[in-house]
Order: C-alpha cells, then sequence, then structure tokens
C-alpha cells in the first residue's frame, strides 16, 4: 500500500514538475549566423523575452571566437577578462540562472571593439511578465488619400507581438489540472 502510494505522490510531482521544466528556452544567438562578427545582436536579442532557466548557446567555429561573461563596464569597454575565465567549446550553453542583465563579449582580436561581437540581455524571473514595448516616437503615418500619403498604398498595422504571459498562463492552467487529476487517483487509489 505505501509503495502504491508512493508511486502516486511521484505522478503528480512529476506532472507538475515537467511543464515548467519543459517551459525554458534555448536561445541560439545569432540564430543560424550564430556568434560571430558584423552581426547586430542587439537586434537580434530586441523582441526576445529572456527568463530564468533558458539557455543561450553561444555557435560558432572553435579557435576563431570565445565567449567571455563580463559586467557593464568590460562590455562597454570591450575588456576582455583572463583567458581562463572564457568559453571556448564552439557550442557554448549558458543555463540563465539568475535575473537581471547579462553582458557577453568574444575576447578574440578586435572581435568585441571592431566588430560589435557583443550580446546584452535582461533576463526576467521565470514567472515575470515582459515589460510593455516602449512607445515609437515616430509620427503615426497619415490617412490613406492624404497629402503625405498620395500615390502610396495605406499602412497596415503590425501584428501585436505573441503573448508570453498568455502562454504562460496556459501552462499554470495545465498544471494545476494535473495536478487536480493527481489529486483524484490518489483520493480514488
Amino acid at each position: 500500500m505505501a509503495s502504491k502510494q508512493f508511486n502516486i505522490i511521484a505522478l503528480a510531482v512529476f506532472t507538475i514538475v515537467l511543464p515548467a521544466v519543459a517551459m525554458a528556452t534555448e536561445f541560439t544567438v545569432g540564430d543560424d549566423s550564430g556568434w560571430t562578427i558584423d552581426f547586430d545582436y542587439q537586434a537580434w536579442a530586441k523582441d526576445k523575452v529572456f527568463r530564468v532557466g533558458d539557455k543561450l548557446v553561444f555557435k560558432y567555429t572553435a579557435g576563431r571566437h570565445n565567449v567571455f561573461k563580463v559586467n557593464e563596464t568590460a562590455f562597454a569597454n570591450c575588456t576582455v577578462p583572463p583567458p581562463n575565465e572564457g568559453l571556448t567549446s564552439g557550442k557554448d550553453v549558458i543555463t540563465l540562472s539568475t535575473t537581471g542583465r547579462k553582458w557577453y563579449i568574444c575576447g578574440v582580436s578586435n572581435h568585441c571593439a571592431g566588430h560589435g561581437q557583443k550580446l546584452v540581455i535582461t533576463v526576467l524571473d521565470e514567472s515575470a511578465s515582459p515589460a510593455p514595448s516602449p512607445s515609437p516616437s515616430t509620427p503615426k503615418p497619415s490617412t490613406p488619400g492624404s497629402a503625405n500619403n498620395i500615390g502610396q498604398p495605406p499602412s497596415t498595422p503590425a501584428a501585436p507581438a505573441p503573448n508570453s504571459a498568455y502562454n504562460r498562463i496556459l501552462v499554470s492552467g495545465y498544471q494545476l489540472l494535473m495536478a487536480a487529476m493527481a489529486a483524484v487517483a490518489f483520493l480514488v487509489v
């Protein structure tokens, strides 16, 4: 009897914990371009939401690049830490374990200062909603047919960004449903 109760409790814990672990996202820095020179990593990171538990994967040819986690000052000045602090495998995985700003640079030659091989991100708590994007300061397009818009097709509004907060609520709902099912199974047995 005790073994059966243990199995049910283990199943309940597994059902609740598995979706939380599965929520972590793995980001390949630079997507298909990887970690390289002359790539705009700030633009790449701009629309992404990084959370505790997510992973950054830096893909590059080993020996041609490396990755250093640095502070804000070293990031701004492209100051390279001692070589033993660098990651050099060519497929370096960094698990984001704390909230806040994180800075990464390449320490090879002038890749950081001369070629912009550096990345800064903000890591949120796994349950936090992302901050709303700032409103653009550019004027709104004029209405079709107005003097400023003659001969141009009317502009279409941009599609709203996916709401990751909504998706995380759905996952939380899933966890609650699974916990309720596990509790009912426990009471029945």
